[in-house]
């Protein structure tokens, strides 16, 4: 009776998380059969069993760090009420005439009247701001 070569149980184990990381969607299971894969490389090879566990170890476990510093310079996209893409009222300009007591106002924008607060942080003065963001029907703004 023939046993399975190295090199093919080292596939089977590749192919195996392969499978496992499709049930899970978790992405750094492929890269360990990254690893693994390579591993299989080196039986075909000829190096023996304690090198071709380093080989997948190595492989792996670099696979696993690149694809986590590619993952970590990702720019994260800004909350929905700050981001453009989502809300096209981001980056547009009101005029204010007046502040309240407490740092809102009202403005009339696109042909409806509304509530107006500044960012924290800024000063309160009358003339163009740029709205930064949108909390319910108040509109987040900072002066230009």
């Amino acid at each position: 009776m023939n046993t399975l070569a190295q090199s093919s149980i080292w596939w089977l184990l590749a192919g195996g998380a392969v499978a496992i990381e499709l049930m899970t969607g978790t992405f750094y299971l492929l890269m360990l059969a990254v690893g693994l894969a390579a591993a299989a490389v080196a039986a075909h090879l000829g190096f023996g069993l304690t090198l071709q566990m380093v080989t997948a170890a190595v492989a792996g476990g670099a696979s696993v760090l690149i694809l986590r510093a590619v993952r970590g310079k990702r720019v994260h996209p800004a909350k929905a009420s700050e981001n453009r893409d989502v809300n096209l009222d981001i980056g547009e300009t009101v005029h204010v005439g007046a502040w309240q007591f407490d740092n809102t106002a009202h403005v009339t924008y696109r042909g409806v009247k509304w509530s107006v607060a500044l960012r924290p942080g800024a000063v309160a003065a009358a003339g163009t701001h740029r709205i930064v963001e949108v909390v319910g029907n108040r509109l987040i703004v900072e002066k230009i």
